[in-house]
């Protein structure tokens, strides 16, 4: 077999120095147009390929960077990871993902690996720090991470988010706009803070139209499926239930239309849903689901931007956090109720 070919095979070829290679690979401006071409082009004729290890080793880089999550699962992420990975490609990274699965010492782990340089950076989605006696001495404050849509707050990290309050609010006034008096909700985990904003939301909507929330519409999901299903049994097990559900994810709304199917129940009919998130999968769902968007793929971006720069030494601002906008797109899962 043949070996590797290195930069000095390409400078030999092209009658210039190894420097001279290694400024027109990295498309340093020192070098001519020209020269800049044909070298490139002599690397792909060669199939040259850079020694990552070595350059790491100089710079003490691992070029890569971490985007943690709870549930590798779920198809939220996907777009997000879309997102990261364009801005991270064209900086010349590469995107490890780690999944907790809600595993505190899984989520320690990955800080770890932060610490020790197997990671530049991190694009944390999981709302959660390691928990007290697991950071292993880790100083969180000047650890390059970014936080992503779920708000860990006095954590002193950079955050890109929605404004899920509003947003949340604002679905619920959709199902009031529609007649529904007798809303009830099936929040995230609490007390995690994105799962508050988002009930807090619920609560606003609520108020503002002169709106009594009932014993028991409130009740505490996990962002799972099958937890939909189970709140929603719930939610119907009571002697007056809702006319409309707002669940505080797409996979819970999911969960708990199949929960009304089973007790008969048509949706938007007898009961209307909607989500948060607008998986791919709402539109195609039947009945298309009622939810609001979250531009997950500019999410992706913006959290890599702002990582790249804490990366490339600039001081970020911690006072505010980035807050990107929402939209509700309204489909057939929501109508006016049949009985007020």
């Amino acid at each position: 077999m043949s070996e590797r070919p290195k930069i000095k095979d390409i400078a030999e070829r092209a009658g210039v120095s190894v420097a001279t290679v290694s400024r027109a690979l990295s498309d340093s401006g020192l070098v001519t147009a020209e020269t800049r071409q044909r070298i490139h082009a002599l690397a792909r004729e060669l199939n040259y390929r850079p020694n990552v290890s070595a350059r790491n080793l100089r710079t003490r880089k691992s070029m890569s960077v971490l985007l943690v999550v709870r549930d590798v699962g779920n198809p939220f992420y996907l777009d997000i990871l879309k997102g990261v990975e364009a801005t991270a490609r064209e900086a010349g990274y590469s995107v490890l993902m780690g999944n907790t699965e809600n595993d505190p010492d899984r989520e320690t782990e990955y800080f770890n690996m932060l610490r020790d340089g197997h990671a530049d950076g991190m694009i944390l989605m999981t709302g959660k720090l390691p928990p007290a006696g697991h950071d292993a001495g880790v100083d969180l404050a000047r650890l390059p991470v970014v936080v992503a849509l779920e708000m860990i707050e006095a954590a002193g990290l950079p955050h890109v988010q929605v404004d899920n309050l509003a947003a949340a609010k604002a679905a619920v006034e959709h199902l009031i706009a529609l007649g529904h008096r007798r809303i009830a909700h099936i929040a995230g985990p609490l007390p995690e803070v994105m799962a508050v904003h988002r009930r807090d939301g619920y609560r606003a909507a609520m108020h503002d139209a002169g709106l009594v929330i009932p014993d028991g519409y409130e009740v505490r999901g996990d962002y799972l499926l099958e937890t939909g299903q189970l709140c929603c049994g719930q939610l119907f097990a009571l002697s007056e239930p809702p006319t409309a559900l707002f669940a505080a994810n797409d996979e819970m709304a999911y969960g708990a239309i199949h929960e009304l199917r089973r007790l008969g129940r048509d949706v938007p009919g007898d009961v209307s849903v909607v989500g948060f998130d607008d998986l791919y999968l709402s539109k195609a769902f039947y009945p298309p689901l009622t939810t609001v968007n979250q531009p997950r793929a500019d999410i992706g971006r913006t959290a890599m931007s702002l990582l790249l720069r804490i990366l490339s030494g600039e001081e970020v601002a911690l006072a505010a956090p980035i807050v990107l906008p929402t939209a509700l797109s309204i489909r057939a899962s929501t109508a006016s109720p049949r009985h007020f």
